[in-house]
């Protein structure tokens, strides 16, 4: 068996950060990005955002796309799901516009919005992490796709005119946490992952056309967020994903399951990452467990983790080293290929909370928290904190993107651009 490293096979896939985990979906930027700022200290521009979007920016040129979802009307139905259980916030049977960005990110500055659809939602979403508009767009520099679950899926061109979509039918989420998954773009090919309490499956289009390619049915798979990832094994390309009953690799040609592995407990959402011959996959609430599985067409487990996972956040894996942050603020290191924890569940500087996942630049590690600081830890084997830049009346839940020395951080309100512009 040969496989080929991940970074061959994805360097020229994207420009910028195109998607949500980065260049090479493993959470790492190419380049450097800014160790220190605050609110009077390296802030390039900041503007608000209307309504209320969880998904994370993504950059292609001097692009910025991002989604948001505004209320347009009052409510025709009664909110239900109980915050007790965390779900069913949100305003749902309010009428509201779910919107596509493109700013400048020079400056901050609207080039284009697009009005993708005007619906009122069948349920609510996590009152304080959900959103209806969590899933993470991605672009492959022609089009831009816009993901927003239950409410459609639209392909915009460079000018914000919406050249296909596709429409779902109404997923129901566990205890109404909301949607997010984000989209996997590869090739000539988009996939879009649809986990939930009734009829799961996932959906392959042509990117260009629209067209459907194939489908797969995943009865049986409960709520899950994770998306998928393609790796290549002996030249042959496969389809990873994660999920609570069984994670699966599916054949990129015809959507046949290539290996299956026991599953990971309830609610899997964080991001499978690729290792040579290694893929990882996570969940972090009830049953937790990570898995390592060689990429052997069996689906064997090599190793295995069931303390101190990530919840929400997704992995950082750079150089042989995985990195994991739980929710309540415990960062992991670990050798992706033996399984050794270099330092594990480490404390950080204070009792923070994460929804954002990590994200790494010129061998920084770069933490988002739900208080409004970004804690900046050094990658390696050693753990060590660089620095803590907070910005007030900041939180944040979606993930940050770096593109040529830039950060850009979109809290619940509004998007930073941390860093000095190129002229």
């Amino acid at each position: 068996m040969m496989l080929l490293p991940v970074s061959l096979l994805l360097l020229s896939d994207v420009d910028g950060w195109a998607k949500w985990r980065g260049p090479n979906d493993d959470g790492m930027a190419r380049g450097s990005a800014p160790i220190e700022w605050s609110d009077t200290k390296n802030v390039a521009w900041k503007r608000d955002i209307p309504g209320r979007g969880m998904s994370s920016p993504i950059v292609w040129g001097d692009r910025i796309f991002l989604t948001t979802a505004i209320p347009n009307g009052e409510a025709t139905a009664p909110v239900t799901g109980g915050r007790g259980a965390g779900g069913g916030a949100g305003a749902k049977g309010v009428n509201h516009k779910f919107v596509v960005y493109c700013i400048d990110r020079n400056n901050g500055k609207t080039i284009w919005e697009t009005v993708a659809a005007t619906l009122a939602p069948h349920e609510g979403y996590h009152f304080r992490y959900g959103s209806y508009a969590s899933n993470t767009p991605v672009t492959d520099g022609k089009l831009l796709y816009a993901f927003f679950g239950s409410f459609g899926l639209y392909a915009l061109d460079f000018n914000g005119k919406i050249v296909w979509k596709k429409s779902f039918p109404a997923q129901n989420m566990r205890l109404e946490f909301g949607e997010g998954v984000p989209l996997t773009l590869h090739d000539d090919r988009l996939f879009v992952k649809l986990d939930s309490e009734h009829d799961s499956y996932m959906q392959v289009y042509d990117k260009t056309s629209g067209k459907e390619l194939w489908r797969v049915d995943r009865a049986g798979e409960p709520s899950s967020w994770s998306p998928p990832l393609v790796v290549t094994v002996d030249g042959k390309k496969q389809i990873v994903t994660s999920a609570t009953n069984k994670s699966r690799a599916y054949d990129w040609d015809t959507g046949k399951i290539v290996w299956e592995a026991p599953g990971l407990g309830a609610n899997v959402i964080p991001a499978p990452v690729v290792h040579r011959d290694i893929v990882v996959v996570m969940s972090g609430f009830r049953d937790p467990n990570l898995q390592a599985i060689r990429l052997d067409g069996k689906g064997t487990v090599v190793w295995s983790n069931t303390r101190g996972n990530s919840y929400t956040p997704s992995p950082v894996l750079h150089n042989g080293l995985l990195y994991f942050v739980t929710d309540n603020g415990q960062l992991s290191c670990f050798d992706v290929a033996t399984g050794q924890p270099h330092y594990r569940q480490q404390r950080l500087p204070k009792p923070y909370n994460f929804k954002a996942s990590p994200v790494g630049a010129n061998g920084n590690l770069y933490l988002a928290t739900e208080e409004g600081d970004v804690v900046v830890v050094k990658m390696g084997t050693t753990y060590e904190v660089v620095a803590t830049n907070t910005l007030e009346n900041a939180s944040f839940i979606a993930t940050p993107a770096i593109v040529d020395g830039m950060i850009y951080l979109r809290s619940q309100n509004a998007l930073y651009a941390i860093g000095t512009p190129k002229p």
